[in-house]
């Protein structure tokens, strides 16, 4: 259903701080073009937490647009409010996007079952697939294999963005899902063994600033091309550090700057990139050929 390199786009500021949309349609433009599985508004490298409702609503609908039917827009829904939740996804589908991405609720700290619970009724309220965003470093809970097996039985949640950097899981979720239950990576710099072990694509942060090259990589392993995809992957590696070197995205709004596709500006609470992370992103741009 989805596949390959899905950059989780940036939303690019005016220097007014103001959401870019002129900046952001052409990103979205520009990835498609250089032929990745899909693009996600709203994530949390798009900086969904600082964009109002209205903002969000806004980027999703550019993103829909930017994709013209040429890839999947899976759009960033998730809050931990239910309700919240459920209202966004209800807008990403009115939108046109092709699925909804939802992360699991942050600071509230459910139990499995409350996991359970919150994302059974976004699948009773909205009819789009549903991907479940499971990244314990940011939300301080970690879905477990039994609860996501539970929940792939629902008609709407169809596969999963599996940032917990655990390898061994990938195939540990094949096996307890529904069959054909779609796994993507959420780590950039574990995406090549995530699909060796069974993953179909990555949602990435490295595919707003080296589509190109992330489209090569996934195409090289789905031929067999081993040599190729290691050899791309080698030569991102350094980059996808970098991106990290800082809170996300603070390091690829800079990334993204030095392609002039975007201004660097975060909003706050995020603090602007440092000199000294300026130089590390710069340095593993310049080892991948991008700059």
């Amino acid at each position: 259903m989805f596949k390959g390199p899905i950059p989780a786009l940036v939303t690019p500021f005016t220097p007014e701080g103001r959401v870019d949309e002129k900046a952001f349609q052409a990103l979205a433009a520009w990835a498609i073009a250089e032929g990745v599985g899909g693009i996600v508004p709203c994530g949390t490298t798009g900086e969904s937490p600082t964009l109002t409702h209205d903002e969000h609503h806004r980027v999703v609908e550019l993103a829909v647009e930017a994709a013209a039917g040429k890839v999947p827009v899976i759009a960033g829904t998730g809050s931990n409010s239910t309700a919240e939740a459920i209202e966004l996804t209800r807008h990403a589908k009115k939108a046109g996007a092709s699925a909804a991405l939802v992360v699991t609720p942050y600071y509230n700290k459910p139990t499995q079952e409350g996991l359970y619970l919150h994302y059974k009724a976004i699948n009773d309220a909205v009819e789009i697939p549903i991907i479940i965003y499971n990244i314990p470093g940011r939300c301080v809970i970690d879905m477990t294999v039994e609860t996501m097996a539970r929940l792939s039985q629902l008609p709407n949640i169809v596969g999963v963005k599996d940032a917990t950097n655990d390898l061994g899981r990938v195939l540990k979720t094949k096996h307890a899902c529904k069959a054909g239950f779609c796994l993507l990576s959420g780590e950039d710099g574990t995406q090549l063994p995530f699909l060796a072990q069974g993953g179909a694509g990555c949602i990435s942060v490295t595919a707003n600033v080296a589509p190109g090259l992330l489209s090569r990589m996934h195409a090289a392993f789905a031929k067999g091309d081993l040599a190729t995809a290691m050899s791309i992957n080698e030569k991102l590696m350094p980059l996808h550090e970098a991106l990290f070197v800082e809170t996300n995205p603070t390091p690829i709004k800079y990334a993204v700057s030095l392609l002039g596709k975007g201004r660097a500006d975060v909003r706050l609470p995020l603090a602007p990139i440092t000199d000294g992370a300026k130089e590390k992103v710069k340095s593993a741009m310049a080892h991948a050929g991008l700059i």
